[in-house]
This record gives C-alpha cells, structure tokens and sequence, in this order.
C-alpha cells in the first residue's frame, strides 16, 4: 500500500511562519513516484484526478453553503487537462485554488474569503535514498463565526478529502 502519513509542517514550507496565527493545519507526507514532475504539476495531478466521490461531496457542500452566504468553489479537479504547468502564473486558478507562487519544489495555492483563508502547499522534500517524498500542508486562519462554524464541520471531511486525494494519485501512477 502506499504509505502516506500525518505528518508536521516541513520547517522550509512556505506556510511554515502562518503558523503561529492558524486556527488549523496539517500536513501529509506522500511518496513521489515520479521526481521529474515540479511541484506545481504534482498538485495539478492530484487535483484533476480527484476521486468521484469527492467531487460529489464538493458539488454538495456548494449547494448547501450558498445559503449561508459562503461562494460556490467549484470543483477540486477543475483543472485544464490542456494547460502546460509552465504557463500558470499567479493568479490563475487551479481547481478551487488561485495560484499565489510556484518554484520547482514548492506551490503555494489559497482561496480567502471574508469568513476564512484557506492556504495549501505541496513541497518536495529531500529524498530517502532512492525514495522521492513530497509535503501537502493545508493552513486555514478563520476571521469571524461563520468561519468557525464551517471549519467544526470540514475539518473531519478535509482529514479524509486529503489523504483519499493522494491514495487515488498514487493508484494512477502505480497503474
């Protein structure tokens, strides 16, 4: 099976100095099968391959947060199959995120609203021998109640969103 595991905040991730003002975060450690791929194309991987159910509990939590007064996301693979990774800038969005920077090792994604930020990071760390690792690290700051609100309830979903996100990644890849 593949091994992916709870672990903390690399001390070189980009997200690393929000943490003193974050209401949650976690970060997962993950196997990289193929180190060739930069950063940025290892989460447009992950996202576009989004398992179906995801994207179900996605399409769900859209319709039930507009009236709350929450934006509808859209869907987490929503990236364009077509797009080079190269040809992304900042700005630009990348499933439910804006991209904010993307180096070789580490892209940096966020969606902010007036309730909450929600930041996500993929970082490659150092390899293990002839083992390739990466970090997706999720930070969230919430600014009122709502955001609170919100956070009790994803937080248990987003600790199954993720790892499933990277279990049906590393499926694809072993083939």
């Amino acid at each position: 099976m593949h091994r992916i595991e709870l672990s903390d905040v690399p001390a070189d991730c980009a997200l690393y100095r929000q943490l003193p003002a974050a209401d949650f975060h976690d970060s997962y450690r993950f196997p990289v099968p193929d180190p060739g791929l930069s950063a940025l194309e290892l989460l447009i991987q992950v996202l576009a391959g989004s398992p179906p159910w995801i994207e179900r509990m996605m399409w769900l939590r859209n319709k039930a947060v507009r009236l709350l007064g929450l934006k509808d996301l859209g869907a987490l693979g929503a990236v364009d199959p077509a797009k080079p990774a190269g040809s992304y800038r900042p700005g630009d969005r990348i499933g439910i995120f804006t991209l904010v920077e993307s180096r070789e090792d580490e892209v940096v994604v966020c969606d902010r609203d007036r309730h909450l930020d929600v930041w996500l990071s993929v970082r490659k760390l150092a390899s293990d021998g002839d083992r390739h690792w990466a970090a997706v690290t999720t930070v969230v700051r919430t600014k009122n109640r709502l955001g609170r609100a919100y956070m009790l309830v994803v937080k248990p979903m987003h600790r199954m969103i993720v790892p499933a996100s990277l279990r049906s990644y590393l499926a694809r890849k072993a083939g």
